[in-house]
């Protein structure tokens, strides 16, 4: 079913359905950016429309809803583990195809991976997704040669465009909301080209170790662990037990999110450590997304949605990275 809305019945809408769900998308922060007098895009709870940033791709994923920075797992004393209550609204993600794939191969990660992660499953059942089309292939994208460009596993579609919204309805669960008005034809496009592509290697084996180009990132890369953090499929995190100071037998554990491009990292109980090379690092990462996933799962771990690339202080490219190691394994054959 499709409809179309202006923005005012579309702000209704939202009223309505927030009474059920909490609604995040990406927002404009206005000062809040890398730099001084800089802002910045990441989602955040929205009640209009007019909160929404519809053309212009968030620094930050969607995956920071239902996998917070930093959560608690649950709270203990002397005698007792207590877990924190989950809100009982559910949860409507405004968000882009790739981000779309990108929560599947979080959910490879946390519940179909061997072991069922309870914390994550609780936040996953909540969501629902509502697709917002990319007009124009956005700066360092590459989903295209990902194959994350286009998908149909979503409940709602809409389109912002001159004052009017459109919407399709996937989802029966909110047919009530569109009682009454007339169906039109609905229906997203998406991009089937990017200006940057990528070309995964194919025969990839022991020689991607001794590759000379990661020598390059030994002394590029700052470990700053940006490229991790923006990343919507990056999964690893640390546990942090927090005393509590009024009684140090009491506290809270928390899960947090890890990068595997930070110094402390790889530590090991004796003081042992390993990829202490930046540039090791860096093959760690290229290969667990574009090989080691992909040869467990049958897909790859990258969707191509180029906030690495975005965000990187010292511009290292993901997708020049994957595209040079793979010229250097043609050339080898």
């Amino acid at each position: 079913m499709g409809f179309i809305m202006n923005h005012s019945k579309f702000n209704d809408f939202l009223e309505k359905i927030g009474q059920e769900y909490k609604i995040y998308a990406p927002v404009l922060l206005e000062g809040k950016g890398t730099f001084s007098d800089t802002d910045t895009i990441r989602y955040g709870q929205v009640t209009s429309i007019d909160q929404i940033v519809f053309n212009e791709k968030s620094q930050f994923s969607p995956k920071e809803i239902i996998l917070p920075i930093t959560q608690t797992l649950f709270y203990f004393t002397e005698d007792s583990i207590t877990e924190p209550k989950v809100e009982d609204k559910r949860i409507l993600i405004f968000l882009r195809s790739c981000d779309i794939h990108a929560i599947k191969r979080l959910d490879q990660i946390y519940l179909n991976n061997g072991y069922e992660d309870s914390y994550y499953r609780k936040l996953r059942d909540k969501v629902k997704f509502v697709l917002m089309e990319c007009k124009n292939s956005f700066e360092n994208c590459f989903c295209v040669s990902m194959g994350s460009n286009t998908t149909n596993e979503y409940d709602l579609f809409v389109r912002e465009s001159n004052g009017q919204v459109s919407i399709e309805c996937k989802d029966e669960s909110f047919d009530e909301y569109f009682k009454g008005m007339e169906e039109v034809p609905v229906k997203p496009t998406f991009i089937d080209s990017n200006e940057t592509k990528v070309n995964i290697p194919e025969n990839l084996d022991q020689r991607v170790f001794n590759w000379e180009g990661w020598k390059e990132y030994s002394s590029r890369c700052i470990a700053c662990g940006r490229c991790n953090t923006v990343c919507g499929t990056c999964t690893c995190f640390t546990m942090q037990d927090i005393f509590y100071k009024d009684n140090k037998n009491t506290g809270e554990r928390r899960r947090v999110w890890a990068s595997c491009q930070v110094d402390g990292y790889t530590d090991m109980a004796g003081g042992h450590s390993f990829r202490k090379d930046k540039g090791d690092r860096m093959r760690f990462k290229v290969m667990h997304k574009v090989y080691d996933f992909n040869k467990r799962f049958g897909y790859h771990m990258c969707v191509g949605c180029g906030r690495c690339d975005d965000i990187c202080p010292e511009y290292i490219s993901f997708s020049n990275c994957v595209n040079k190691l793979n010229k250097a394994m043609e050339e080898v054959e």
